[in-house]
């Protein structure tokens, strides 16, 4: 395949709504000390306080696939870029609580529309061998996100009791330059056919991926298209739509019932709750990302190769038996500050390699082009409907139990769910590397 600038352009813009999604969900771990003190928060606002962007992040996910379709992918990540950026001042700003809880909910849009979109439109653009790697770079993004975020809240510790609004409000930079690019970017070669803007879809094509059979990829993507199922919703809930629905569903399902993202908010106060001080706590964090981002660069190296089951089938088993150690560890009381760590990191390098990589692969791959967007809508919805609910849930759960055990019963319930995870892969999950989006619809829809 010969070299496409614009293709590795494209990818990386897009994927900076994984950097900012990764961002804007993990600086607030850091944070969380220091603004549960300023407004004087109980566990139970504390889970509310840090799930309200979660919500934001259902309503974005839900409700994006509609606009998407008639608008483009491009022009409404550029509402998206927007939105981050006046998320990222008004968090920062806040006097009352209220207006931070707002403010976290408008990032949260931003950041559940971004998790459907930017995948989807580097899915839309990829060439079929390619297209695992170069969709796993928003993961790549989004743990680079998640890195920078708390290093950056590392670093801001002591800068005063404001540290927390100056956490926040580093995330003007990456919003600024996501929304700049955004207008350097073309529109996906698959929206364009369905608006029958052809002639711009031809081009698109032949700018991302010269090696191209051009009029034959036009073909295929005209003939997969049909006007009638793109227009009305409920074709999503019949037969053969239905199952993969369901299906994508279950995936974002499964990803949160590991307990990643409880991880990625809640470390802080989990290495705190086990006799740490709070700078260590932090420093431990930034240990956790740093393996986030090694192990997804792993997963981007292989996944054209292993292919996306084999990578979650790996991962459910490691995932599984870390979390496992985890929770024994903090059930039996008998723990170190590095078995602790040594578990977590365990966990979070086959969580990236696995679930971590492929979920959004796979979200933006699995459904036809008459769904696609509103298909990874549901399943994104799922994924930030059961993260909202672990999130809001696990500081009241965990404060339940005397001497820290909650924290140990939660992580027995997420290793046994990452345990079935495994067995609804193996049955359910059809290999998707090195087919184009039209090929993968038949044999998906016919399977």
């Amino acid at each position: 395949m010969k070299k496409s600038r614009k293709l590795y352009l494209y990818t990386f813009v897009a994927a900076l709504g994984g950097l900012l999604f990764g961002f804007d969900t993990a600086v607030i771990n850091g944070a969380i000390p220091f603004f549960t003190n300023y407004f004087q928060l109980s566990d139970a606002l504390k889970g509310w306080t840090v799930s309200s962007a979660l919500i934001g992040c259902v309503l974005g996910a839900l409700f994006i696939g509609r606009p998407a379709d008639l608008f483009g992918r491009v022009s409404v990540l550029k509402f998206l870029g927007l939105l981050f950026l006046i998320s990222a001042v008004g968090t920062g700003l806040a006097t009352e609580l209220w207006i931070f809880i707002v403010f976290r909910f408008i990032g949260g849009i931003a950041v559940g529309g971004a998790s459907v979109l930017s995948p989807m439109y580097i899915s839309e653009i990829s060439p079929p061998a390619y297209r695992g790697r170069l969709t796993v770079t928003f993961q790549l993004a989004i743990v680079t996100g998640i890195l920078v975020a708390f290093f950056t809240d590392y670093l801001l510790i002591g800068t005063g009791e404001n540290n927390w609004r100056w956490m926040f409000l580093s995330e003007v930079l990456p919003a600024l330059l996501f929304l700049m690019l955004l207008y350097r970017v073309e529109k996906s070669p698959r929206w364009l056919v369905k608006t029958g803007a052809m002639e711009r879809a031809r081009a698109v094509i032949r700018q991302v991926d010269p090696d191209a059979a051009v009029e034959q990829t036009l073909e295929e993507i005209r003939e997969s298209i049909d006007q009638e199922i793109l227009s009305r919703n409920i074709y999503l809930f019949r037969q053969p739509f239905l199952k993969l629905i369901l299906i994508g569903i279950a995936i974002g399902m499964f990803n949160q019932f590991t307990g990643i993202n409880v991880i990625m908010y809640y470390a802080t106060d989990i290495f705190r709750s086990a006799g740490f001080s709070t700078n260590s706590a932090i420093g431990q964090t930034v240990i956790i990302g740093f393996t986030n981002l090694v192990f997804t660069l792993l997963a981007m190296r292989v996944i054209d190769q292993f292919g996306r089951k084999n990578l979650l089938l790996t991962g459910s088993l490691g995932m599984t038996v870390f979390l496992g150690l985890f929770s024994w560890a903090y059930l039996d009381g008998n723990f170190t500050g590095f078995s602790l760590l040594f578990f977590l990191v365990g966990f979070i390098a086959f969580f990236a390699f696995s679930q971590g990589a492929v979920i959004w692969v796979l979200l933006a791959e699995m459904f036809p082009n008459n769904i696609r967007a509103r298909g990874s809508s549901i399943g994104s919805f799922s994924h930030w409907f059961f993260n909202a609910l672990t999130t809001l849930l696990f500081p009241i759960i965990a404060g339940d139990f005397s001497g820290g055990r909650g924290t140990g019963y939660i992580f027995v319930f997420y290793a046994v769910a990452t345990l079935l995870s495994f067995f609804f892969y193996k049955t359910y999950i059809i290999e998707t590397k090195g087919k184009s989006l039209e090929n993968l619809e038949k044999i998906t829809l016919n399977s």
